[in-house]
């Protein structure tokens, strides 16, 4: 089977989030199985989801991990001009949802095991689930290849880089907040507490906490944008136009880079409504609250030198010109002790759009540079 044979296949596994990656991980075990390699799942709690992760080559020290999420977004309201789980290629581009992120990295590991029989180190394969909300999979499989994997001198993460190497990317908080106003007829506005005009209040405080943020932050940080950022998606809230709001919620997330702290933006906001906001409502009903919950969090990374960059190094791949907006599985692979590098193919701007694709240059590319690494890991 071909590399684009098997990320073709791959892609036709509906994977979102929401839903259950098994019978994807049944068909890379059955994959890996046809040659021999034993791999090892870590289920969810609920045993809907899981990891993966196997071994080829020796039992040895030195080897390297290739990471990659199973997981892919949503398709709802997206103006696709093909199916999005058929994926397609014209132009030389494959289009479908996951193509760039990440089952093109994936399916080139994968389409390579047969070249991976001379190793004298290891190359470790970790797939895992839910990494699009909240990096929630990967940290339960990232224990056991602590515990059962002799220390690897690398992890690549395979997220769309154009293949340069990237060596920082920014931590995530997602969080909810819900307020509980006090009805009344929406004439009465004294008798009443209204909680979507509270959850406005809320919102705009935090918008200035963001214009902070930018402004105090040095712009030379390598992220872009240089600053951590606020933002708030989804608003749900009130029942008629003509009651005054008993409830309203809001989820938003931090985006942080290394050197800020999650918890003094959220202890900030958390002081304003406790200290400015809430005391007013209760003063109407004293069943008026506001509350707060972090719904995921997965940390920074940021790792310049590193045995990681060096393989990156040796294998001549480019370091990137800036560090990653977005939030990967890296900094949950740092947190554990592993050098840890972002490197894959095809391009983060065509990612979670409709009409996702990934160029056949890239997949080529991407060829190379897992031939390049499977060479030297069997040099003995």
């Amino acid at each position: 089977m071909t590399t684009l044979d098997l990320i073709q296949h791959l892609v036709r596994f509906n994977t979102v989030s929401r839903d259950t990656n098994l019978p994807l991980i049944e068909y890379v075990a059955t994959y890996l199985d046809g040659f021999g390699i034993e791999s090892h799942q870590v289920t969810s709690d609920d045993g809907k989801k899981s990891n993966l992760y196997a071994s080829i080559g020796p039992e040895e020290s030195g080897g390297v991990v290739l990471s990659g999420h199973t997981d892919v977004v949503p398709v709802d309201g997206q103006d696709w001009e093909s199916d999005p789980f058929n994926p397609q290629v014209k132009d030389r581009k494959l289009y479908g949802r996951g193509t760039c992120d990440m089952k093109g990295f994936i399916g080139t590991a994968l389409a390579l095991i047969p070249e991976m029989n001379s190793l004298s180190r290891p190359i470790h394969l970790a797939l895992s689930y839910d990494e699009e909300v909240g990096c929630k999979g990967a940290p339960r499989m990232i224990r056991e290849l602590s515990n059962n994997l002799p220390k690897p001198e690398a992890v690549i993460v395979g997220e769309p880089t154009r293949l340069s190497a990237i060596t920082g990317h920014k931590g995530m908080v997602t969080l909810k907040t819900s307020i509980q106003g006090f009805e009344a007829h929406s004439s009465q506005t004294h008798k009443g507490v209204s909680a979507v005009m509270i959850a406005a209040k809320l919102v705009d405080t935090l918008n200035t906490m963001a214009v902070q943020l930018a402004d105090v932050t040095s712009k030379d940080t390598g992220f872009e944008p240089h600053h951590s950022t606020i933002h708030i998606g989804v608003i749900h809230g009130g029942t008629a136009i003509n009651i005054i709001s008993r409830h309203c919620e809001f989820q938003w997330d931090i985006r942080c880079i290394p050197s800020d702290d999650p918890q003094t933006i959220i202890n900030e906001f958390e002081k304003f409504c406790q200290d400015e906001v809430l005391p007013n409502m209760k003063h109407i009903s004293n069943d008026c609250y506001i509350t707060t919950e972090t719904t995921a969090s997965a940390p920074p990374f940021l790792m310049k030198e590193s045995p990681a960059s060096a393989l990156m190094h040796a294998l001549a791949i480019p370091a990137g010109d800036r560090y990653a907006p977005y939030v990967a599985e890296a900094g949950q692979f740092q947190a554990a002790g592993f050098p840890t590098v972002v490197c894959g193919p095809g391009s983060i701007d065509q990612a979670h759009k409709p009409n996702e694709f990934i160029d056949l240059e890239q997949i080529e590319q991407g060829e190379l540079f897992l031939r390049k690494l499977i060479q030297r890991l069997s040099i003995c």
